[in-house]
């Protein structure tokens, strides 16, 4: 069994390569973007909550963020493990996922931390807009996502840092050279 989380940057390929660990291990991934993405385009009262705060680039509030990670982590599909994406991104939030594993006599295995280049992911951002009419990815948006990440979410990688189960990955370079880096430091993470 596999609890864990992919975080990085925005743009660092955090959902293409929750895919391919979801496939590789047999564990559910669960993206809190697409999440909210779904709620969005399905214009329910989350998702318009949730609009506000990612047309500028904001996180959506830890009220709306834990209840829905609370409610999907009690589905049956996650007994085998689960791959969080994009969650916890506080210190707040990791102590609130804590208080749920906990209650499951649960706790993560490996925190896997993409790392990338601000300027690389600005460039790689602006580019997935063009294809996919995003309309949260312009480049204002973009670098105030970074400076989030920076300002916050480096807290929650330092807090796992601190307990030994973070293992960090490049994650520049072609998908397959990244995915086959990924998957060795999963490897290596949890015969430490």
């Amino acid at each position: 069994m596999t609890r864990m989380l992919i975080i990085g940057p925005p743009g660092s390929g955090k959902g293409t390569q929750a895919e391919r660990i979801s496939e590789r291990l047999g564990v559910v991934a669960i993206s809190t973007g697409d999440i909210f993405r779904a709620n969005v385009k399905g214009e329910t009262p989350l998702g318009l909550e949730a609009k506000k705060y990612m047309d500028n680039g904001d996180f959506v509030p830890d009220s709306v963020t834990n209840k829905m990670v609370r409610d999907r982590l009690s589905e049956s599909d996650v007994q085998n493990g689960f791959l969080l994406d994009g969650y916890p991104r506080t210190t707040a939030q990791v102590d609130y996922l804590d208080e749920i594993l906990a209650d499951g006599d649960e706790k993560l295995d490996v925190v896997l931390q993409l790392t990338a280049d601000d300027e690389e992911l600005v460039h790689r951002l602006l580019g997935r807009a063009k294809e996919t009419g995003r309309s949260d990815d312009n480049e204002a948006v973009i670098r105030h996502r970074l400076d989030l990440y920076h300002q916050q979410t480096e807290a929650v990688v330092a807090k796992y840092a601190e307990r030994g189960i973070l293992t960090q990955v490049d994650g520049i370079g072609p998908i397959d050279e990244v995915t086959n880096r990924v998957m060795q430091a999963i490897k290596a993470a949890q015969a430490a």
